[in-house]
């Protein structure tokens, strides 16, 4: 589920990878200004300002570790921001992060919460670094 969930991030597929969760899903992205929101309507909002705001090339799993009800993932997220991720404006600037995603789990399989932490240092460090002429 959570490859399948990965996979419709990278197509930009906001309805695939809210057919991955359960209704009342808990979408907590860290410092993200709303905080945690609940229901797929909700995590609906975040996803089509990400996909709006992010271009994403390549995600990578660095390390997976998994129980019966949870999942911890941490990625390499690679791509351009072609426009203002998390409030920073990105002028279509290449860009890549470390993720990491810690998933509870639905016993039918469907993610219950999703709860993100992104390398903002390095996002920052980024977008705000100066423009090669």
């Amino acid at each position: 589920m959570i490859d399948r969930h990965f996979h419709f991030e990278a197509e930009d597929d906001v309805d695939g990878v809210l057919s991955t969760m359960v209704d009342d899903v808990e979408h907590d992205v860290v410092g993200y200004p709303t905080g945690p929101v609940h229901g797929k309507t909700a995590a609906r909002g975040f996803y089509d300002a990400l996909f709006a705001d992010l271009s994403g090339e390549k995600v990578t799993t660095l390390r997976r570790y998994y129980g019966p009800d949870f999942v911890v993932d941490e990625s390499l997220w690679e791509g351009t921001a072609p426009g203002a991720p998390f409030g920073i404006p990105g002028h279509g600037r290449k860009l890549s992060f470390r993720l990491l995603h810690v998933f509870d789990m639905a016993p039918d399989g469907q993610i219950k919460r999703e709860n993100v932490w992104l390398d903002f240092a390095a996002i920052l460090n980024q977008l705000n670094a100066p423009q090669a002429a």
